[in-house]
This record gives structure tokens, sequence and C-alpha cells, in this order.
């Protein structure tokens, strides 16, 4: 598949909080500019604390930037002006947070569809394309089951298959395995490198891992502390489809770390 590039772009973004308690205004983003091509897989890395989720509540459009302006398909979709904000940009994307926020009178399969069901979209082909990437995740036979039934690792398969049931082409996702333990997060991050391979949408992923950043990404951008501003960008040339468990020792992977490990900061 050929990439397609500048398909999401953000420009001199920046953000800041109004002042509290006597204090100045508090920059949280400064000057953050980068284009993720369609299809590509970008993760993100930088200190706790370095307006990670903050950005990208600015590109989801729960949150207004203070200056700057974010691009898809060349068209401004959120600036400083006094525009309505428009979270999700029409179903056009996706944000997957690091809380699942499953509705907990809702069981699986409701909480899957919807999304579906808000958009009107929910229909027999929807419904079986949902039902498929269920079962692709292991969550097949667990379709009445509730959210205080399941383990922590099935709740985070249910917030992604339900983000990616509607289909939207642009997919943000917030240290989502963060809070599992790490044979589970190995088996999350196996199951979604095996969906984007299936359907490639285009994915921008936060983390603090460098690892994680790197076994996933095609591209690595480094953020500075607070006010942040990347610092970094690292082109990962692992080849795929990629092994969670044999990335790390495959050759390149201790250099292009020990590249990213001195750039965080």
């Amino acid at each position: 598949m050929t990439a397609v590039a500048d398909f999401f772009e953000i420009s001199n973004l920046g953000k800041r909080f109004p002042p509290k308690d006597g204090m100045s205004a508090t920059w949280i983003l400064q000057d953050m500019t980068f284009s993720v091509r369609k299809g590509e897989f970008l993760t993100i890395v930088g200190p706790s604390g370095s307006g990670k989720s903050t950005m990208l509540n600015a590109l989801a459009q729960i949150d207004k930037p203070s200056k700057g302006e974010i691009r898809l398909r060349g068209q401004v979709i959120s600036d400083s002006s006094d525009r309505m904000l428009q979270p999700g940009w029409n179903c056009e994307i996706g944000y997957v947070t690091q809380e699942d926020n499953l509705l907990p009178w809702r069981n699986v399969l409701d909480n899957v569809l919807f999304p579906l069901v808000v958009q009107g979209r929910l229909n027999g082909e929807t419904r079986a394309r949902a039902i498929e990437l269920m079962a692709a995740v292991g969550l097949k036979g667990f379709e009445s089951y509730y959210p205080h039934e399941l383990s922590g690792g099935m709740r985070k398969r249910v917030a992604l298959i339900r983000t990616l049931a509607y289909d939207p082409p642009v997919i943000l996702m917030d240290e989502p395995f963060g809070a599992v333990d790490a044979q589970t997060r190995i088996s999350l991050q196996t199951d979604l490198l095996n969906l984007w391979q299936t359907g490639r949408k285009t994915i921008i992923f936060v983390t603090h891992d460098i690892g994680e950043a790197i076994a996933l990404g095609d591209r690595v951008l480094v953020l500075t502390r607070s006010p942040a501003r990347i610092s970094g960008e690292f082109p990962i040339d692992i080849p795929r489809p990629r092994s969670i468990h044999d990335v790390f020792a495959m050759p390149g992977f201790p250099a292009i770390y020990k590249d990213i490990r001195s750039k965080v900061v």
C-alpha cells in the first residue's frame, strides 16, 4: 500500500491553560508541527507530564488549541478561532483512551455496537464486521458478558474493537495498555499489530515506553518536557510483519532504543 503524505497535519500547535491563583498562563504545548501519512503507525514518546494527553485531546477535538491548526486531508478541522469543536470530526477520528470507558449496564456486544447505534449505521453488514473483529481478538463467546465480569485485558480489547467497529480512518491511542500486566500487554500489542496490518488505519499511539514505541511504530516522535515540542524523529526500519516477542532481539533495535532514550530527558 502506498502511503499518502500529509493525510493528517499538525501545524504550530500550542495549548496553554488560563492564569490561576495569580500565576501567568501556562503553556503545555508550543510550536508542535508534524504530519502523518495515510496508513502510517506513528508512535509518540515523552516524559511524564509532557502534554501527550493534552495533544491528543486537541487532535480529537475534545479541547481547542490556543494556537496553530489541525488539518485532515488538507481541510482545517480545528484551530484557535471561535469555530465549534466537533469531537471525533464526523466520526473520522477515533480515540482509545487510558480508561476503557465501557458502559457497565451494556454487555460486550452492545458496548461494541454502541457507536454504530448512535451513528445510525447499525445494520447486518456492520454488525457482522464487529463480530468478526471481536473474534479476531479472542472475544468470541463473551458477547453476553458485562464489563465487571471481564479481566482488564479483555476490557481493553472491547474498547479497541468498539473503536475499530465504526471504521474511523484515524485512530488516536493514549497509553491504552499501560494499566495491564506485562504478559497481557504483549498479547494486546500483538492483537493491535495484526488488526492494523489487516486494515492499515492511520494510528497515532502515545506511550511512555520506548520499547513499545519501537515495536509498534513506523516512526517515533519524541517530545520534550512541558511545554512540549518535538525534539526528535526516528524512522523504524525493522521489517514487517513483526513479532512482538522477537522484535527486541532484532538487529538495529538496541541502537534505535539508545538514540531515542537520549532524547527523552
